[in-house]
């Protein structure tokens, strides 16, 4: 299993773990040090001591986002205009509200659901229900 960390931090780790064990310390102390695998030790090693390999780490594998940085920052500041300067009636942001938008703005077409994980995860916002209050309700009348 891959560990967590960018492809910089995780080629620096192997590194770092390759001059310890160069250095004389154990492989298993290594592990504990740097939170890796023993045996991924003892192969990094022998790698930087034949040169068959390299240490270098690979990009994570996967497919590239379909909105970037900048198109969640921008989506960001069009969902905090609100959803009236976008033509609905209410304030209410829905997730078919914000798939529509999305494909307005940036020509992709995201499911609602896929919106809701882009939302929550992406942009740190979550999901609020208004208040519902009775139409007939006097605020007046309840301060007194």
């Amino acid at each position: 299993m891959r560990s967590i960390g960018t492809a910089e931090e995780l080629q620096r780790r192997r590194l770092r773990a390759v001059e310890l064990v160069q250095g004389g310390e154990s492989p298993e102390d290594v592990a504990y040090f740097l939170g890796c695998g023993r045996s991924s030790n003892y192969l990094r090693a022998k790698l930087a001591r034949d040169s068959i390999g390299s240490l270098a780490a690979k990009p994570h594998p996967g497919r590239t986002p379909r909105l970037g940085v900048a198109d969640r920052r921008r989506l960001e500041e069009l969902l905090l205009q609100g959803a009236k300067a976008h033509g609905w009636r209410t304030e209410l942001w829905t997730t078919p509200r914000v798939a529509d938008l999305i494909e307005r703005h940036f020509g992709v077409a995201f499911h609602p659901k896929d919106v809701r994980k882009v939302l929550k995860c992406k942009l740190g916002w979550t999901s609020q229900k208004p208040q519902k209050r009775a139409r007939e309700r006097d605020e007046i009348a309840i301060d007194n």
